[in-house]
């Protein structure tokens, strides 16, 4: 076997290297046996160059290329010749010229590969997960995870230049379960003691910002053990920024300066900034969510205001209860089928709801099963501000306010993809969402949870407010949403040890609890912590995006299944008794 270093890569070959003697490595990615003559289309990551191998150019070559097969690793010498007319091929970078060959070394022969190795594989996941390996190959996923590198770089030289450190964090931290469970990690040396891997280096970055680094940056792997999700990962990739001596509008600033970056160096699309902001309650009444898509305009409408005297029992309960009726026009729907809307009905029984009213709007009237409860003067002024018109479609959900909302929020993204309302070439849509609820109340275990993490800030002027009623305090935190996808999410830290005292308490977290779990944090606080926040990005959700993937697990290159599973080197795997022996640990059966 002889190997000898490229001269070029495979994407590399142009008119103007013809009559050049080069040498080229890589997998065969077809061969075509045409009488005698037989060609190779030879693949890198940079690309295909077109191989020849001819009897009357080199017999001995010639021969050595039948035993080529899809996938061998081989190095070929040749001259870079001018493709002839009818072989140009112009949908490739180097398709107007093609390489003869005089010497041909097989590096590596190949099974035949379980799958194509080609675009638009008509194989299952689980497949190609199994033989990941295989499936990087496909210039697709390169493509992918070249773009993902090329995001690494414009990050790292966007926060470099703006003067921020990247410090990296430990691995290895204290277990603090306060949202997903930790994945937990036995020590040797400290029989009976664990480490968690972190969720988030949350805590050591604001400690990094009480020991003077005040401007941070890492992209850092993160942990988390959560349930079956399917377009989640046990580990996953985030940017991490935090800053002391600010305040949220200059977290702003610095994430629209990335974003304007991104969307010209990615897309080139200009980012009109500033960015738009909707508060959570805002988000939540007109889109039914706290990261709404808005590539499309179809607005949900608060209706309680229309009912507010109605006479049809379940408005007016749902107004005394606190409770709120929602709407949605869903324009030229006015013809559906019964079918269509009983499947409809469903769809929001499913998620919750009681019912679904549903109104076709007429020249003159509102044709709908309630419409006999409805003054006429309540049918107006639905219309009115529904803005609906003849040949539309009214919906209407009622309950408690979130739920209603969130409920009518799926049916507004469900009538977008029945009415095709995102177009592939929709301009993307970035959206600051703010002024989040500080707490969450758990009915089952009757406790409040914080709704972003318990080192929120509330707002300031909310603060009298945790002692009182709790449900009603708001917090500096803030999500950057792209296409309907939560990218980023932040807040304004706690920096006073007195206030996230106040706050675990809220949380039903006991002194001695806070103390073991968050005593170094709490007590760092005491020497001196300068107001700070940050901002957290999910890195391959955002690349996810910015490469137009439907799936995190095409940005990743070894990701694992919904259910955590590397397929490829079959992880988690049981592990030597001895092992455990050494760690302290005994399995049950």
């Amino acid at each position: 076997m002889i190997f000898k270093t490229r001269t070029h890569t495979c994407g590399e070959l142009r008119e103007t290297n013809i009559g050049e003697s080069v040498v080229l490595n890589g997998w065969v990615d077809t061969r075509r046996d045409l009488g005698g003559v037989i060609f190779i289309e030879l693949r890198d990551r940079y690309g295909i160059t077109q191989i020849v191998f001819e009897p009357g150019f080199n017999e001995e070559t010639h021969n050595a290329a039948k035993e080529l097969r899809n996938e061998f690793v081989i190095s070929v010498e040749g001259i870079v010749r001018k493709r002839p007319p009818e072989t140009d091929n112009p949908s490739l970078a180097t398709g107007h010229v093609d390489v003869m060959a005089n010497k041909l070394s097989i590096l590596n022969e190949a099974k035949t590969p379980p799958f194509p190795v080609k675009e638009n594989i008509d194989t299952s996941e689980d497949i190609r997960l199994k033989y990941r390996y295989l499936d990087l190959r496909r210039p697709s996923l390169q493509k992918n995870l070249l773009m993902r590198h090329r995001m690494y770089q414009i990050v790292r030289k966007y926060f470099d230049k703006n003067n921020f450190v990247e410090v990296e964090t430990p691995v290895l931290m204290k277990s603090t379960p306060e949202g997903a469970r930790d994945y937990l990690v036995p020590s040797r040396l400290h029989k009976g003691k664990f480490y968690a891997l972190p969720q988030s280096p949350q805590t050591y970055k604001q400690l990094l910002m009480v020991a003077g680094f005040d401007r941070y940056f890492q992209i850092v792997k993160c942990f988390r053990d959560e349930d079956l999700r399917a377009d989640r990962q046990p580990e996953f990739t985030q940017i991490d920024v935090e800053m002391s001596f600010i305040d949220q509008e200059n977290i702003f600033e610095t994430v629209e300066g990335l974003m304007k970056i991104l969307f010209k160096e990615i897309w080139n699309k200009e980012l009109k900034l500033p960015i738009t902001r909707l508060t959570f309650e805002e988000a939540m009444e007109r889109y039914g969510s706290d990261k709404p898509d808005l590539r499309f305009d179809l607005p949900m409408v608060a209706l309680n205001e229309v009912f507010h005297n109605t006479s049809f029992k379940v408005f007016k309960e749902q107004i005394e209860n606190g409770g709120i009726i929602t709407g949605l026009t869903a324009p030229g729907c006015g013809d559906y089928t019964r079918n269509q809307l009983d499947v409809l009905t469903d769809f929001v029984k499913k998620l919750g709801a009681g019912g679904l009213i549903w109104m076709r709007v007429k020249d003159n009237e509102l044709e709908a099963p309630i419409a006999k409860f409805l003054t006429d003067a309540e049918k107006k002024n639905l219309t009115v501000k529904l803005d609906s018109k003849p040949g539309d479609l009214i919906f209407i959900l009622s309950g408690p306010r979130l739920k209603a909302l969130s409920i009518m929020g799926a049916l507004r993204l469900e009538m977008a993809k029945r009415l095709e309302l995102i177009k592939p070439d929709s301009d993307p849509q970035l959206l600051w969402v703010t002024d989040f609820p500080l707490f969450e109340w758990d009915e089952q275990t009757k406790r409040f949870y914080a709704m972003h993490h318990p080192f929120t800030s509330p707002r300031i002027e909310d603060i009298p407010l945790m002692d009182s009623d709790p449900r009603k305090v708001k917090a500096r935190a803030y999500d950057l949403v792209l296409n309907g996808n939560e990218i980023a999410g932040g807040s304004i830290r706690i920096h006073n040890s007195d206030l996230q005292a106040k706050m675990f308490k809220v949380l039903g977290i006991s002194e001695e609890e806070a103390e073991f779990k968050f005593g170094f944090l709490m007590n760092a606080f005491k020497y001196g912590a300068p107001p700070h926040g940050g901002i957290a990005f999910g890195f391959d959700r955002m690349t996810m995006i910015f490469t137009g993937e439907n799936s995190i697990r095409e940005v990743i290159a070894f990701p694992k299944t919904a259910s955590a599973m590397s397929l490829m080197d079959d992880s988690p795997s049981a592990v030597d008794e001895a092992q455990l022996t050494e760690l302290h640990i005994r399995i049950r059966k």
